[in-house]
């Protein structure tokens, strides 16, 4: 799991009084009620935490929704660690973490935004050294996939070979050791767009492509951040469609 240079924007007013959450979207598509991951994230903090405040967030979305980017996961791990940096820390690490989980198995990974292979359901996170800030290039399709009918479809697999992180670290730029989405024997079939827009990246001088995470987001991976941002320039004439974004990894590699 790889945080990316693409954020939402987050306000967050915090007032002394009654527990109460209000929360705004500039995206009339997005949640403003309990539905939404921050505001079950700020509900979750103040009941674990006892802390009876007024916190209204403002949230401007800049990560599609339904996208396999973790867009709600990030502002619900956004809003856990803010909360409670704000309050002096309240919550420890370990419960602060199960809370997440709570949320979403991927949340966890947005207490610490850093790179790091997850195992378990994605909660268990062995943090990477030395990653290398891949150029990157984002194409979403104009369609959104629900990430518990992917589940419901998907062929668990029990055997076969295991990501090592210490493989990775030897060679981060070895894609066809590591880069596999088992999601895609679900989603390709249902969008078959998402085979193309693979192909299209591949064919236009990414180094690899794959899905993220449940879909229908494809990244392609670039040699250089001008090649990146040269492939976004004609993605957007051929896909006018598609959420079109060059991005790149947070990485540390030095």
């Amino acid at each position: 799991m790889l945080p990316i240079s693409v954020f939402d924007d987050m306000e967050l007013r915090i007032e002394p009084g009654e527990r109460s959450i209000a929360l705004s979207c500039d995206r009339a598509d997005v949640p403003s009620d309990a539905r939404n991951l921050a505001w079950k994230a700020a509900d979750l903090f103040f009941q674990a935490s006892g802390i009876s405040a007024a916190v209204r967030i403002d949230l401007r979305k800049s990560i599609p929704s339904g996208a396999g980017l973790g867009g709600g996961s990030s502002d619900a791990g956004g809003i856990l660690t803010t909360l409670n940096n704000h309050f002096g820390n309240p919550v420890e690490e370990g419960e602060l973490k199960d809370l997440a989980r709570r949320i979403g198995a991927d949340v966890p990974f947005f207490l610490r935004c850093r790179p790091a292979l997850a195992t378990g359901i994605g909660e268990e996170l062995e943090f990477a050294s030395g990653v290398p800030s891949y150029p990157l290039l984002l194409l979403k399709p104009p369609i959104n996939v629900a990430t518990g009918w992917v589940y419901q479809n998907l062929k668990l697999t029990r055997t076969g070979p295991q990501i090592k992180l210490g493989n990775f670290n030897a060679h981060p730029w070895g894609f066809g050791d590591f880069l596999v989405n088992d999601l895609e024997s679900v989603t390709v079939p249902a969008h078959p767009i998402i085979s193309e827009l693979k192909s299209w990246l591949l064919a236009r001088g990414a180094l690899a492509s794959s899905m993220s995470g449940s879909g229908p987001t494809v990244f392609g991976i670039f040699p250089s951040g001008e090649a990146a941002r040269e492939a976004e320039k004609l993605a957007v004439a051929v896909f006018p469609d598609c959420w079109v974004k060059a991005a790149e990894v947070i990485g540390d590699a030095q």
